[in-house]
C-alpha cells in the first residue's frame, strides 16, 4: 500500500497505533490516517525506519457496563416472562402477582335497568324465581317468618333462551349488585388459582350482599369429578371442591344468591345439585308467542 511505500521511503516521522488504525505525521509535517494491513512485521519495519511510534490505549468498558452486558440477557428473559404473565391476566395494571383475583365483574344496582318487562315468552321460568327477587329486596322479612331461600339457582336450558337476561333481571327487579363470571375464568394452567379466585369472588360478593353471583357455563368448571388426567389434583377438581365449600360455608343472612347457566345439566358433579347448593333447577324453554 502507500502507506507502507511511503515507510520504506523513510517519509514518515511518527505514528499512533490505535487497534487498525494508523494515525501518523509525515517530516513534511502532514497528518494522515491509515490503516494497518494486518501485517504481523510492520512495527519492525516502522523501527528499522527510524519511526517514532505511539500506542493508543484501547478503551475497556467500565465495570457498570460489564456487569450489565453480562446480565441483560437474564434480565431480558425475565422481562418476557412478565410481559406474557401480564398479558395472561388481562393487561392492565393488575400484574403477575394477581393470579388468585376473581375476574368477575359487577355490574351495580344503577347501571343494571334490565327487568322482567325485557324477558319476554318464559313466564314460566320468571315466575319460579319471583321470591328471589322478593327475598332480595326484604331478606329481613322472610328470616322473620322463617322462611328459607335457595342458595343456589340452576338454569337449564338450550343456548340462546335468555338464562343470562334472566338472572340480571332478577337482581335489576331486585336493585342489588350483580356479578357476572364465566366458568372458563376460574382455571389456569398455574395449580391454586381457580380455587383462589373463588374464594376471592364469594369475598367481594358478602361484601356487597345482598347480591347475585351469576356463573355463565358453569359446566366448564362442575364436570364430574374424576374425569379428568389428574386425578383429585386437577386443578379443574379443586376450583369446583373450592365452591362447593364457599355455597355451603354461607350463613343464612348473608343474602348472596348464586345462579348458574348450563345447557350440559348431564355432565354436572351431583355434589353441585345437593340441598344447601344448586338444590333448585329453572329450566328455561325456548320463547312462545305468548
Amino acid at each position: 500500500s502507500e502507506f507502507l511505500h511511503e515507510v520504506k521511503q523513510g517519509s514518515i516521522e511518527q505514528v499512533t497505533i490505535d487497534g487498525r488504525a494508523i494515525l501518523g505525521r509525515t517530516r513534511n509535517g502532514e497528518r494522515f490516517t491509515s490503516y494497518s494491513p494486518g501485517d504481523p512485521g510492520l512495527v519492525n519495519d516502522l523501527l528499522d525506519a527510524g519511526v517514532i511510534i505511539k500506542a493508543q490505549k484501547e478503551e475497556s468498558p467500565s465495570l457498570l457496563m460489564q456487569i450489565f452486558i453480562s446480565w441483560f440477557p437474564l434480565l431480558l428473559l425475565i422481562g418476557v416472562w412478565i410481559f406474557f404473565m401480564r398479558q395472561m391476566q388481562g393487561g392492565g395494571g393488575r400484574g403477575a402477582l394477581s393470579f388468585g383475583k376473581s375476574k368477575a365483574r359487577m355490574l351495580t344496582e344503577d347501571k343494571n335497568n334490565i327487568t322482567f318487562a325485557d324477558v319476554a315468552g318464559v313466564d314460566e321460568a320468571k315466575e319460579e324465581v319471583q321470591e328471589l327477587v322478593e327475598f332480595l329486596s326484604d331478606p329481613t322479612r322472610f328470616q322473620k317468618l322463617g322462611g328459607r331461600i335457595p342458595r343456589g339457582v340452576l338454569m337449564t336450558g338450550s343456548p340462546g333462551t335468555g338464562k343470562t337476561l334472566l338472572a340480571k333481571a332478577i337482581a335489576g327487579e331486585a336493585k342489588v349488585p350483580f356479578f357476572t363470571i364465566s366458568g372458563s375464568d376460574f382455571v389456569e394452567m398455574f395449580v391454586g388459582v381457580g380455587a383462589s379466585r373463588v374464594r376471592d369472588m364469594f369475598d367481594q360478593a358478602k361484601k356487597n350482599a345482598p347480591c347475585i353471583i351469576f356463573i355463565d357455563e358453569i359446566d366448564a368448571v362442575g364436570r364430574q369429578r374424576g374425569a379428568g388426567l389428574g386425578g383429585g389434583h386437577d386443578e379443574r377438581e379443586q376450583t369446583l371442591n373450592q365452591l362447593l365449600v364457599e355455597m355451603d360455608g354461607f350463613d343464612g343472612n348473608e343474602g348472596v344468591i348464586v345462579i348458574a347457566a348450563t345447557n350440559r345439566p348431564d355432565v354436572l358433579d351431583p355434589a353441585l345439585l345437593r340441598p344447601g347448593r344448586f338444590d333448585r333447577q329453572v329450566h328455561v324453554p325456548l320463547p312462545d308467542i305468548r
